[in-house]
């Protein structure tokens, strides 16, 4: 089995790399290689779509390589191959992004981005730091995560979703804000699962065991 993680430079890859390679390791499940290349991504058993920076860079960046995102929602979408989306990964998983200007997203989930704007004018964005996750819903890749568990995230807007069925987990800051979505054998988080620490390695562990 081989889990790719998508590399179209939208930021540094080697902590993700490290993490996931680690937990394949302890998990049994088989091998995790980072590359930008169609044929790997259409070949994978598993993908991960990392992403640093803002959504409508991170899309221009992921479009602009040829047959990437067409090989990347063949893969998700007809052969219902397992997805893991983080931070902008996650967000680009969206009907449309408002950063900047409106760019359409995957429309995987029935959802759009905006920016956090807290009740509490003190509180400071980007939204950076760790944070208590709610749960929201059960999920498999969510086993053994509870509420009070500790992620970290870094990001100046959330995914609003249509439906409160496909959001798995949240967090407060000044108000509700998106940690986890999730539909079919998709799934995203807010945050960066590799940094935080115990309950990130959990669930990145729980998606390279996900069996959909």
């Amino acid at each position: 089995m081989t889990t790719v993680l998508i590399d179209y430079d939208s930021g540094n890859l080697h902590s993700a790399e490290k993490a996931f390679q680690r937990m394949a390791l302890e998990v049994g499940a088989g091998s995790v290689i980072v590359s930008d290349k169609p044929e790997d991504v259409a070949a994978a058993d598993r993908i991960v779509l990392p992403g640093d920076g803002a959504f409508p860079a991170c899309r221009a960046q992921l479009f602009d390589r040829s047959g990437l995102f067409e090989a990347l929602d063949e893969a998700v979408t007809q052969k219902a191959r397992p997805f893991f989306g983080i931070c902008v990964g996650m967000q680009l998983m969206a009907k449309q992004g408002f950063e900047y200007e409106r760019v359409d997203g995957f429309g995987w989930i029935d959802g759009e981005v905006h920016k956090i704007a807290p009740i509490d004018a003190s509180l400071k964005i980007p939204h950076m730091g760790w944070n208590d996750l709610i749960i929201d819903s059960d999920h498999p890749v969510l086993d053994g995560l509870k509420t009070g568990d500790h992620a970290y995230f870094v990001h100046s807007y959330q995914m609003q979703v249509a439906s409160p069925a496909q959001r798995l987990a949240h967090v407060d800051y000044g108000g509700d804000v998106t940690a986890i979505v999730g539909t079919g054998t998709k799934i995203g988080a807010q945050f960066h699962p590799e940094k935080s620490q115990g309950a990130g390695l959990q669930m990145i562990a729980n998606f390279l065991s996900w069996k959909p």
